[in-house]
């Protein structure tokens, strides 16, 4: 079974990449594909790239060229809860594309010609990855993110929480624009924009997916103030330690 890894930022995908034993590189699309195996485990990690459009195109290429049996997607979120803070992490149970409105051919959200607009994930894999971030948060957390940066980012005793991820191609950085989608699907934890395309992509193919989100902003005016840093000291090691985690852990 090989296991295709995702981010969408070129930063997460790098600190992954420092693990894998790669046998080959591949080019194809626009797109870096490092073939090989990481933690015991074959894989091929590659950035998606950012929007609905680019991961979609993605994960087509890993599951119909590359053999992919298995995703495993990672990255940052901003908060559509306000229980949640930056630094912690959702693992998806449902995922689900904010922005889709075929009205009045197909109700609001559904996927036209699928009748689904909540994709779900098996509940094993939503264990496996909350687990997996648990020990993380528990055991690494400290080491791999500095002090400067916990304090920076005000990074106090992060929390693990599963739920409904919203994606859409907007990077929202307004208030109003949260709360419209807050409105809309009330029980929404976050939102993203690439992960409910790949869960469709996955879910026509019957391909079984996991879809890990380090909360980076709380989707207001304030999501684009110190996001690359972020990105680059905190998230990016979310990513790579979790996914160690998730695949480790399964071969111990």
């Amino acid at each position: 079974m090989t296991i295709g890894i995702l981010a969408a930022m070129p930063q997460e995908i790098e600190h992954v990449v420092r693990d894998v034993r790669a046998d080959r590189v591949l080019e194809r699309g626009m797109r870096t594909y490092h073939v090989g195996s990481l933690h015991g485990r074959e894989c091929v990690v590659t950035l998606s790239r950012v929007g609905k459009v680019a991961a979609a195109a993605t994960v087509m290429h890993l599951i119909l060229e590359l053999g992919v049996s298995e995703i495993i997607f990672t990255g940052v979120a901003g908060a559509m809860s306000p229980e949640l803070k930056v630094g912690d992490v959702v693992i998806a149970s449902e995922l689900i594309q904010h922005d889709l409105d075929a009205r009045p051919l197909f109700p609001q959200f559904e996927a036209p010609l699928l009748g689904v607009s909540r994709f779900g994930v098996e509940v094993a894999r939503v264990k496996a990855a909350e687990d997996a971030a648990r020990r993380y948060l528990a055991d690494d957390f400290v080491e791999s993110i500095q002090q400067a940066d916990r304090d920076r980012f005000n990074l106090l005793a992060p929390r693990v929480c599963t739920g409904l991820i919203a994606s859409g191609d907007q990077f929202i950085t307004s208030a109003a624009a949260r709360d419209a989608i807050r409105a809309a699907l009330p029980d929404a934890l976050c939102v993203e924009m690439e992960g409910a395309a790949v869960a469709q992509v996955c879910f026509e193919h019957d391909v079984p997916l996991t879809v890990i989100r380090t909360i980076s902003d709380a989707a207001d005016d304030s999501a684009p103030v110190d996001f690359s840093a972020f990105i680059e000291q905190v998230a990016s090691e979310y990513s790579r330690g979790i996914v160690r985690r998730l695949l480790g852990d399964a071969t111990d």
